[in-house]
C-alpha cells in the first residue's frame, strides 16, 4: 500500500506553467494644446514658454494659439524658440488629443473639441447648465476639473495653489475699493495714529482665508475669521502667528460682525455649490460703502446678494455695499498665476508621457481619479451630476 502525502496545492497549481517577463512600459507622446483665452479678460496661461520646452525636449508636441500668452507677457516668439507650433487656427488647437486652458470651454470651442479627447480646466459649474455637459459627453470627452483634482493626501493642490494668489488679490483689491474714488466709505485699511482701521470679516479659514487674513494684518487692519472647524481656526491662530479673532459660522455673531464690518471676504468652499452663509438680510445691515468680494462666486457664492461680474466691469452696488464677483479674481495677476499653474501642470504631463497617456495614470492615481468630471463620456463627479440630474457613474467602477 502507497503511502500518500498530504498537499496544500492542488494537482492543477502544481504544474509548470510558462514564464512571464515584464514588459518594458513605453512612453506615450502628447499633442497638447495651448488654446487663447477669450471667456471674462481671462489673462492665464497653463503652460509658460519654459514648460513648454521641457515636454518638446521629452519629445511631446505641443501647438499654442497665437496670443494664448499675451495677457501674462509672453510673446510667440518666446513659445517658438521653445519649439512649440503657433497658429491662428483655433481648430487646429482644440483637435489635439489633450486640450489644457484655464477657463471652460465656451459653447463654440465645444464644437471644436474632437470626440474623444481629454479636456483640462475649471469647471465653474455656477456659470454651466445641463447641455453644457450633456454635449461633452455626446463627443465621449473625458475632463478633468481644477476644482476636484487631489493629492496623495486627499487635499486639492490646485485649489490651493489658486486660493493662496486669491486671498492676497481679495485684501489688495477691497483695499482699493475702499477709497471715495470708487465709492467705498473712505477708511483706509490699515488706519493711522488716532484713527482706527479698517475692519475685515473673513468667511472661511481655508487657503483663501488664510491668506487674506495675513494680507489684511500685515497692511494693519483689524481682522475677524469665520469658520465651521474649530481645529482649522486653532490652526490659524498658530500659522497666522498673530492673534485674530475667530467665531464659528454662528449666524448671529456673522450679523453683528457684519454690521461693523468695513470690508467682508467669501471664502467659502462647498464640493460642488458654495453654500450660502449671508443671507440678504444680513446684507442690509451693512455700512454704506462697505465692500464684499465674494472669492467663492465660482462656485454660487456665499453671499446671497453676489452676482458673476466680469473685469471690464468688476462690481455691482446692492443695498449701498459694493460687491466684487469676478470669478477668476487671480487673473489680475496673470503672469504670477500663470507661473504657478505651469509648475504644477508640468510634472504631470511629463508623467502622463511617461505612463503611456492620461488612462493608464488616471487607473494608478486615485487624486487623479477624483479631478475627473467626465471619463469617456460618463458622469464621473456625484456633486455635479446629482446639481444638473445627470446618470452619475463611478468612475472607480469604469476603470474595471
Amino acid at each position: 500500500m502507497g503511502s500518500q502525502y498530504f498537499s496544500p496545492f492542488s494537482k492543477h497549481e502544481l504544474m509548470p506553467r510558462e514564464e512571464k517577463l515584464e514588459v518594458a512600459r513605453k512612453n506615450g507622446k502628447l499633442q497638447i494644446g495651448i488654446p487663447r483665452e477669450t471667456h471674462f479678460q481671462e489673462k492665464r496661461v497653463c503652460l509658460t514658454p519654459d514648460a513648454v520646452e521641457v515636454l518638446v525636449a521629452n519629445d511631446h508636441n505641443v501647438v499654442v494659439q497665437s496670443n494664448a500668452g499675451e495677457g501674462a507677457k509672453y510673446s510667440d516668439q518666446e513659445y517658438s524658440e521653445a519649439g512649440a507650433k503657433i497658429t491662428q487656427d483655433a481648430e487646429e488647437v482644440f483637435g489635439q488629443a489633450l486640450v489644457l486652458k484655464v477657463e471652460p470651454p465656451t459653447e463654440e470651442e465645444l464644437q471644436l473639441l474632437k470626440p474623444n479627447s481629454f479636456l483640462v480646466s475649471t469647471v465653474q459649474p455656477s456659470t454651466r447648465n445641463k447641455a453644457y455637459f450633456e454635449h461633452l459627453a455626446g463627443k465621449k470627452i473625458s475632463a478633468l476639473g481644477f476644482e476636484y483634482l487631489q493629492d496623495q493626501h486627499g487635499q486639492l493642490p490646485l485649489v490651493r495653489l489658486i486660493s493662496e494668489i486669491a486671498g492676497t488679490t481679495s485684501i489688495l483689491i477691497a483695499a482699493e475699493l475702499l477709497a471715495t474714488d470708487h465709492g467705498g466709505n473712505g477708511v483706509m485699511l490699515g488706519g493711522i495714529a488716532g484713527v482706527r482701521p479698517a475692519e475685515v470679516v473673513i468667511l472661511g479659514g481655508g487657503t483663501v482665508g488664510e491668506c487674506a487674513a495675513r494680507a489684511a494684518i500685515g497692511l494693519g487692519a483689524s481682522v475677524r475669521i469665520f469658520d465651521s472647524s474649530l481645529m482649522r481656526l486653532r490652526r490659524l491662530q498658530n500659522e497666522i502667528g498673530h492673534r485674530v479673532s475667530t467665531n464659528t459660522l454662528d449666524p448671529k455673531e456673522i450679523k453683528k460682525a457684519l454690521r461693523r464690518c468695513d470690508i467682508a471676504i467669501g471664502a467659502i468652499r462647498g464640493n460642488s455649490r458654495t453654500p450660502t452663509i449671508v443671507t440678504e438680510e444680513m446684507v442690509q445691515t451693512m455700512k454704506q460703502g462697505s465692500v464684499i468680494i465674494d472669492v467663492s462666486i465660482d462656485g454660487g457664492g456665499c453671499f446671497e446678494t453676489s452676482e458673476i461680474t466680469t473685469h471690464e466691469h468688476p462690481t455691482h452696488i446692492k443695498h449701498g455695499v459694493i460687491h466684487y464677483g469676478v470669478t477668476n479674481i487671480t487673473s489680475r495677476y496673470a503672469r504670477t498665476a500663470s507661473k504657478a499653474l505651469s509648475n504644477f501642470f508640468l510634472p504631470y504631463l511629463l508623467e502622463v508621457g511617461h505612463e503611456g497617456g492620461f488612462d493608464c495614470l488616471i487607473s494608478k492615481d486615485a487624486g487623479l481619479r477624483n479631478g475627473c468630471y467626465l471619463f469617456k463620456g460618463r458622469h464621473a463627479n456625484r456633486e455635479l451630476a446629482e446639481w444638473f440630474d445627470l446618470d452619475f457613474k463611478d468612475i472607480n467602477l469604469l476603470m474595471l
